[in-house]
């Protein structure tokens, strides 16, 4: 698999031989926490389409999955998110299918139906000790 990061807001997925791998269009572009975020949409979502594919005996070679976001300010957080699927040599009437299936993905129900998120020291009694 190959993570190209394709702008500050945006990335695409695609398949590779060999170990995953993340490419940027310029050194001074690096893959941060919203980065992370995304790939793991699209990761995710690549990997519930592949399983599918592979079921009905499709090649998923030409599967490209592009996500995007963008941001609110208040808090400063991702607002929304958008996924592309290009792959060209699924039949068109395999797409409500493939959409269907893209849904499943389990990142995307969590991002949809957001967890309860709880921050907390290690232990109690080192920050005890630490006052």
């Amino acid at each position: 698999m190959k993570i190209l990061l394709t702008s500050s807001e945006s990335l695409r997925v695609e398949p590779s031989s060999g170990p995953l791998t993340i490419e940027a269009p310029t050194s001074e572009m690096s893959y941060g926490p919203f980065h992370m975020l995304g790939s793991s949409l699209a990761m995710c979502t690549f990997s519930v389409l592949q399983s599918w594919a592979t079921n009905k005996n499709f090649s998923v070679d030409d599967l490209r999955i592009d996500v995007s976001w963008s941001f609110v300010e208040q808090p400063h957080r991702v607002g929304s998110m958008r996924v592309k699927l290009e792959w060209p040599s699924l039949a068109p009437d395999m797409w409500p299918r493939a959409v269907r299936v893209a849904n499943l993905c389990g990142v995307h129900n969590t991002l949809t139906h957001p967890p309860e998120i709880h921050v907390e020291p290690a232990s109690a009694p080192e920050m005890a000790a630490a006052r």
